[in-house]
């Protein structure tokens, strides 16, 4: 059976619209390609130019040479307003060539925004200058629309000189640069900074080409800090330090300057290499000492505001700019030299008396004390202090040998750390006795051409050792606690609150073990000493003669009277000691008070 359509003879075939025609093979590709080149080759992705060739309520149609026609949403064209019209050539972003309806979907948003990124990118390899709309403040800076896309700008990027309030800029239009684009955040940072810093450059240069050492200049204080002010000199900043601001004393430079205030300054000094410049403001004023009265004279009186306090003194402010210092000796008359914020603070107001004065060096030394009569050149001081007086005073100080009491404003005394108690060894005075707290004296020694005056505490009591002598009688039995050991051997609390020292040798007990702290035994007296207040005792030889006691026993064995038993010293140490009980006991009441 022969096949028709091998049959078919295609050279004479007839459309529906009854066009026909004979065409040759050549013909028939001519013509193909002709139709071809009508069509544009389109790839997905990408973004081409086309031409609106229908509006309707819900979509823009838009030729781009395709086989069909695109679609695009008309809310993406708001911005066209009125000239939203056929015919209108429109860039276009391929989103897909053909959608399950086959229809050719189109964007022009997208479009906008990779030709927006095209040319963001083109503006930071070629450097160019954009037009930028600052749309809000964020932290830290601004954000700018560049080319429809978001740009962030730091605030240290607006300007050369700090920014401190951003919301000026909102809403107006900014020329800047692109400084960075992140692709993997679709970031983008600009800068404004950069276009004026070319002619700052040029200023700087110009500014500092002119320079010299003496010169006048006008500036705008553009930040403020604790040591000085930096002054934009235009383009170039110079730094005006607290110090040379004013010729008086300041503690911070807010307390007489201000921000983005204009001010004159001269030079004072300038570093071509590091292009740094010392500025002064206080040098186009007179110095004050220049305008200090010639009544100020050593011995006069004057009166001022003090404007520091350190260790060593204060000093006093008695015009602007003109200080002297009040050394803590020139405080008090009292030779125990304290802190001077015990005698003043910054802001008192007070009088004073020039000790020193050099104009030239413009150096004054002040004094206070001198306001009142120097206590120890008094008429009464000699009697008033005797030897044997009585008197109350307040601790100022401890030392490690003793304490130092002031009896009046000026007057001060040496208490000894021996002459605290009759009875406890102090180490310290800080075992006996606190700083600001009374205490009750003597005087011992008065030397008032030295200003010096020894005093006692223990001194207003009679020494008990003169009656402890015979209580602790060599060879004499009595109850005590140890109360403190070292590698010697142990103190020992005695009744009367006295202490004596058992050495280690002498501290085995009948268990053969030492004695330790808080046990309350036995100690025999083997040796007493008034003069050093130093009792020895022993715990182990309860039952042996004292060498001492055992001399005086053979003494007296030499002289034919009969040795005597240990038991027989003690009985007569007891009776010796008997008339003296009502003494003790008071003298025991008044310890356990004083203690």
């Amino acid at each position: 059976m022969t096949n028709l359509v091998d049959d078919f003879d295609w050279d004479t075939v007839v459309d529906k619209k009854g066009f026909g025609g004979n065409y040759s093979a050549k013909e028939r590709q001519d013509l193909e390609k002709l139709y071809e080149g009508t069509l544009n080759q389109v790839e997905e992705k990408k973004v081409l130019k086309g031409v609106i060739v229908g509006i309707t309520d819900r979509e823009v149609i838009v030729n781009i040479g395709f086989k069909s026609d695109g679609l695009i949403s008309i809310s993406e064209f708001r911005d066209q307003g009125e000239e939203l019209v056929v015919g209108l050539e429109v860039e276009v972003f391929i989103e897909d060539q053909e959608d399950k309806n086959g229809q050719l979907i189109l964007s022009r948003k997208k479009a906008k925004i990779v030709k927006a990124w095209d040319n963001i990118q083109e503006a930071l390899e070629k450097d160019l200058v954009i037009d930028g709309f600052v749309k809000r403040r964020t932290k830290g800076g601004l954000i700018v629309d560049i080319y429809g896309i978001e740009a962030f700008l730091p605030g240290s990027q607006i300007d050369v000189k700090p920014i401190r309030d951003f919301d000026i800029f909102v809403g107006k239009k900014m020329e800047v640069k692109v400084v960075k684009i992140n692709n993997t955040n679709d970031n983008v940072v600009v800068s404004h900074k950069v276009l004026i810093e070319k002619d700052i450059e040029k200023q700087k240069a110009e500014i500092l080409n002119n320079l010299d050492k003496g010169q006048v200049l006008e500036g705008v204080i553009k930040n403020m800090t604790n040591f000085g002010v930096f002054i934009d000199l235009g383009g170039v900043d110079g730094l005006l330090h607290i110090t040379d601001i004013s010729w008086g004393r300041i503690n911070h430079p807010e307390e007489v300057l201000k921000l983005d205030q204009k001010v004159n300054v001269v030079v004072l000094d300038f570093d071509d290499e590091k292009k740094r410049i010392s500025l002064g403001m206080k040098q186009l004023t007179p110095h004050p000492w220049e305008s200090l009265s010639a009544d100020v004279v050593v011995g006069s009186k004057v009166k001022g505001k003090i404007v520091n306090v350190a260790d060593y003194g204060a000093f006093l402010e008695i015009q602007t700019g003109v200080e002297g210092l009040i050394h803590v000796s020139e405080m008090s008359w009292s030779q125990h030299l304290r802190n001077p914020q015990d005698f003043m603070k910054a802001g008192d107001e007070l009088n004073a008396v020039v000790l020193t004065l050099d104009r030239e060096e413009r150096k004054m030394s002040l004094g206070i004390k001198q306001l009142s009569e120097d206590p120890w050149t008094k008429q009464d001081l000699l009697s008033k202090y005797a030897v044997g007086t009585k008197h109350t005073g307040i601790v100022r100080n401890l030392t490690n040998f003793g304490l130092f009491i002031e009896l009046e404003e000026g007057i001060d005394g040496l208490v000894h750390v021996s002459d605290l108690s009759w009875t406890k060894k102090i180490k310290h005075p800080s075992e006996f006795i606190k700083v600001g707290e009374k205490l009750d004296v003597v005087v011992l020694e008065l030397d008032a051409e030295n200003r010096k005056l020894a005093l006692g505490h223990k001194q207003l009591e009679e020494n008990p050792w003169n009656t402890f002598e015979t209580i602790f009688a060599i060879g004499s039995i009595h109850k005590g606690t140890v109360v403190s050991k070292n590698d010697k051997g142990v103190m020992v609390e005695l009744q009367y609150g006295i202490e004596g020292f058992c050495a280690s040798k002498n501290l085995v007990k009948e268990d053969g073990k030492l004695a330790e702290q808080g046990e309350n035994l036995d100690f025999r007296v083997l040796e007493f000493s008034k003069d050093e207040r130093k009792i020895a005792l022993t715990h182990s030889r309860l039952n042996e003669t004292p060498v001492a006691e055992e001399k005086k026993e053979k003494k007296a064995a030499t002289g034919g009277s009969k040795q005597k038993t240990v038991k027989e010293v003690n009985k007569e140490v007891e009776k010796s000691t008997l008339g003296d009980i009502s003494a003790l006991s008071d003298l025991k009441d008044k310890m356990n008070d004083k203690n």
